[in-house]
């Protein structure tokens, strides 16, 4: 599907559009769309594996394949496409915004190896921008008390929307 909207000039050159994610938030209803049509075709299909556990076709089914609706399945990726464009990629964008404006403010003010601004962010994503006190008292032993302030407080400012949700 990547490679499809790419050369339909759907997005712009060298752009991968995302749409696999929408299609893994949805992926149950994609097993159905896909089941909708494969599973009236499969007892048309005379087939049998092979040794390295493939399928071997034995009878012609290309007329199955080149003359079917598609219609569930174009309604599908539109929906996919549609979610991609209004939330996933706003969202991603929002995201990494905010994750700049938290690195250099870390950058401004301590000076921390790339793996270790991940692992305090990684620690104070999952406590709701709370450094733990077992995070404080061992990986980042180091900070005083109001280095710690100010970070959670800089996680705060560039993570918590004006709603009070996480972004």
């Amino acid at each position: 599907m990547h490679h499809v909207l790419a050369r339909r000039g759907f997005n712009p050159p060298g752009l991968h559009f995302p749409v696999s994610s929408a299609i893994l938030d949805r992926i149950t209803e994609y097993k159905g769309v896909l089941e909708s049509y494969s599973s009236r075709l499969l007892p048309c299909v005379q087939w049998e594996a092979t040794q390295k556990g493939n399928v071997k076709v034995l009878n012609d089914t290309g007329d199955f394949y080149r003359f079917f609706d598609a219609t569930p399945h174009a309604e599908f990726l539109y929906e996919c496409v549609r979610q991609t464009i209004e939330q996933d990629l706003p969202n991603e964008t929002n995201f990494l915004r905010s994750f700049d404006a938290f690195r250099a403010g870390i950058e401004n003010m301590i000076d921390m190896p790339e793996r270790t601004l991940n692992n305090l962010f990684g620690f104070l994503r999952q406590n709701d921008g709370k450094l733990s006190k077992r995070a404080q008292e061992n990986e980042f032993a180091e900070l005083t008390a109001d280095e710690i302030t100010q970070i959670e407080e800089l996680y705060r400012s560039s993570f918590i929307a004006k709603s009070g949700e996480a972004v």
